[in-house]
């Protein structure tokens, strides 16, 4: 997989918020619209549309509008988009260099 960094730094951007977590847990169970996410996060409407819009930005929320409510679930794809990044960055690569940069 090649990761782009730019790409995968939104992606981890969007996980490293409490709130974003929860909103995330919240949305697990299905589709939420954003009274819904505002009544269980207990902020302010401003705060909510600041948090998902950063996790729409990386693909792993997506977002549809219902009159004049936005209406947030979990993207499939973007969360295996998500997973595989993970994944990439934390395989260990055995063909890389073995040699120490140090000479005893």
């Amino acid at each position: 997989m090649d990761l782009e960094e730019k790409k995968t730094a939104v992606i981890f951007k969007a996980l490293c918020d409490e709130n974003r977590i929860r909103i995330l847990k919240l949305l697990r169970t299905g589709e939420k619209c954003g009274c819904r996410l505002l009544e269980e996060l207990n902020v302010t409407q401003p705060t909510l549309s600041h948090h998902m819009k950063i996790l729409c930005d990386s693909g792993i929320v997506v977002g549809r509008k219902e009159g004049k409510w936005m209406h947030y679930s979990i993207s499939a794809q973007g969360a295996e988009y998500a997973i595989a990044c993970l994944k990439a960055l934390a395989a260990i690569d055995v063909k890389g260099e073995d040699q120490s940069c140090c000479e005893e």
